[in-house]
């Protein structure tokens, strides 16, 4: 069995350890792939190379042989610092690996792999800037390291820099077209720019060139729910799972295309992995999310508030999250001195922002207004945050809605900080914002486990106390700017869809078309959790889902003053 602690560190070792003591028994197929366990774990453990190369020669591989030489060669070549320094990056030993890594630094001076190592650490550690910065250092003495390179563009996708990435990964992929890692990172930046149905060729191209990986098909079953191939999506989601049944990720994603019933046999099977010793914790956290949503589904509620608080609580741990940012920072843009006159407006087409708490009914909005001719749809669009000006937003924005239509979407729901620079920088823009009942927003985005971002939703208090300084800053905005913002709650929506939508069209000075109604029937990508929600009819549950685990929200309740 392997080391059911549920950490990665010393695993590679473990295995290392494993193969000697088969190949001291006599068991030298077994012995191979324990050897070759433990170099894919850490591949600075020069005894299972050697150990490999003998392997493969005695069974007459030469490739393979020549292949595990090389990795031992490399290795040899290196300064052991720094083969240290790797072999503990592998087992997970961050903090002792980056001390090694500076006290080589600090004597032999600016070293290319030694930087590619501490920025592939500061990658572990979602530490972006540094570890972008890093990579470009490496880069900036060795320009044909394509490894680096690689490892560059990776921290640019993170980043959601998928311009500067797409240039690194033209670069490689000019010097190696066939390259089954650059083609990956790719359809990366194609589904993070939105190109979905390029993305599913991209990774089908990869798929055909090499064994596939879990995070393969996780990623392409998340373009494939996109565009609504919901069936391709759950068929490779099911792939993930079967690559490596200990994903949690791909059991969440089943769960998380909402429409998805899981069977007994899958409930089961969940359940012992949330509960097994040797599960991750990231794996564990998806589990629990897609046992709250399955056990939701059958009607168990107290069961399956159960395992959304243990998610949250396990997520919450992985991700820590001070509710004083949010609320330093709307204390500071109130305070700030208002200037409401506005720039002249750049040429170009007008954005629509719309804007909220997430799981408040934005994307329905979305879907309305994407459902006219002359609107695109496009994303939450990475941009407000780091641009100045409107001609920079609409430059970075044209990436991303290319289709030249005369009008486009935001759908970034924190951009409700922005809206003071919005109205200065882009004056024709239109400003939507979606409201949605506390409880229900709440609660639904207590049950909810982000991609990325919105850390905020991971325990009561945070939400809670998010909402509010929402709620705080758009009064706020609604004072300085009186008209500016059309609020639009979503309840509104779900009682009376004609009325709102004719009243969403006349905001954005749009011509009435019947097909805003039937939004549901629009085909486009949709990359955020109610995908499928929004390519069916207007549905009235969700105004009253929270109510079902009211016995467990009282905390949440007095929170919001509910």
């Amino acid at each position: 069995m392997q080391p059911d602690d549920g950490s990665v560190k010393l695993v590679g070792r473990w295995h290392e350890e494993r193969g000697r003591c088969l190949l001291a028994a006599g068991d030298t197929a077994r012995a191979l792939e324990s050897f070759e366990r433990a170099v894919s774990i850490n591949a600075a453990l020069s005894s299972s190379w050697s150990a490999l190369e003998q392997l493969h020669r005695a069974n007459g591989d030469a490739h393979k042989a020549a292949v595990a030489a090389q990795h031992l060669a490399t290795l040899q070549r290196l300064p052991a610092a720094l083969v240290r320094a790797g072999s503990l990056f592998s087992d997970g030993e961050l903090d002792c690996a980056r001390r090694v890594l500076l006290e080589f630094l600090q004597v032999q001076g600016k070293h290319a792999e030694a930087l590619r190592l501490l920025g592939r650490i500061a990658l572990a550690r979602h530490q972006l800037d540094e570890a972008a910065n890093l990579f470009e250092q490496v880069l900036s003495t060795a320009p044909d390291y394509r490894a680096a390179r690689a490892d560059l563009a990776r921290a640019l996708i993170e980043q959601q820099h998928y311009s500067a990435a797409q240039q690194h990964l033209s670069r490689l992929l000019e010097a190696e077209p066939e390259n089954a890692d650059s083609l990956f990172l790719w359809a990366n930046i194609q589904a993070g720019l939105g190109q979905h149905e390029r993305a599913i060729v991209t990774y089908q191209q990869v798929l055909a060139r090499t064994r596939a990986w879990p995070e393969l098909y996780l990623l392409l079953g998340n373009s494939l729910k996109a565009v609504g191939r919901r069936q391709e999506a759950i068929d490779s989601y099911r792939a993930a799972a079967a690559s490596r049944p200990s994903l949690g990720d791909a059991y969440w994603s089943l769960a998380n295309l909402k429409t998805y019933r899981f069977c007994e046999r899958e409930l089961a099977q969940m359940r012992s992995l949330a509960a097994a010793a040797s599960t991750q914790e990231v794996d564990r956290y998806h589990l629990c999310f897609a046992l709250g949503k399955a056990l939701e589904d059958l009607g168990r509620y107290e069961e399956s508030w159960g395992f959304y608080q243990r998610g949250n609580t396990l997520k919450a741990a992985c991700t820590p999250y001070d509710s004083l940012g949010i609320e330093s920072e709307v204390e500071r843009l109130m305070a700030a001195e208002w200037r409401a006159d506005a720039a002249p407006a750049p040429p170009g087409p007008t954005p629509i922002f719309i804007v909220g708490m997430p799981r408040s009914g934005s994307t329905l909005v979305e879907q309305i207004l994407a459902s006219h001719p002359l609107v695109e749809g496009t994303q939450e669009l990475p941009i407000l945050d780091r641009v100045d000006s409107g001609e920079q937003y609409l430059e970075e924005a044209r990436k991303y809605a290319a289709g030249g239509k005369p009008y486009f979407i935001d759908k970034m729901p924190n951009n409700f900080r922005h809206i003071g620079r919005i109205h200065r920088m882009l004056p024709t823009a239109k400003i939507i914002d979606v409201r949605r009942d506390p409880m229900a927003c709440c609660f639904s985005n207590l049950k909810q486990l982000y991609a990325r971002g919105q850390d905020f939703s991971y325990s009561i208090d945070a939400v809670a106390r998010y909402y509010k300084s929402y709620v705080r800053l758009m009064e706020h905005w609604d004072a300085m700017l009186p008209g500016r913002v059309l609020q639009v709650a979503y309840e509104d929506l779900v009682e009376d869809l004609a009325t709102q939508v004719a009243r969403l069209l006349r905001f954005c000075e749009l011509e009435p078309q019947a097909a805003c109604l039937r939004f549901y029937a629009t085909h486009r990508s949709v990359s955020t959790a109610s995908s499928e929600q929004v390519r069916q009819p207007i549905f009235r549950t969700g105004l009253t889902q929270w109510r079902h685990y009211e016995p467990w929200l009282g905390e949440l309740k007095k929170a919001l003053a509910c």
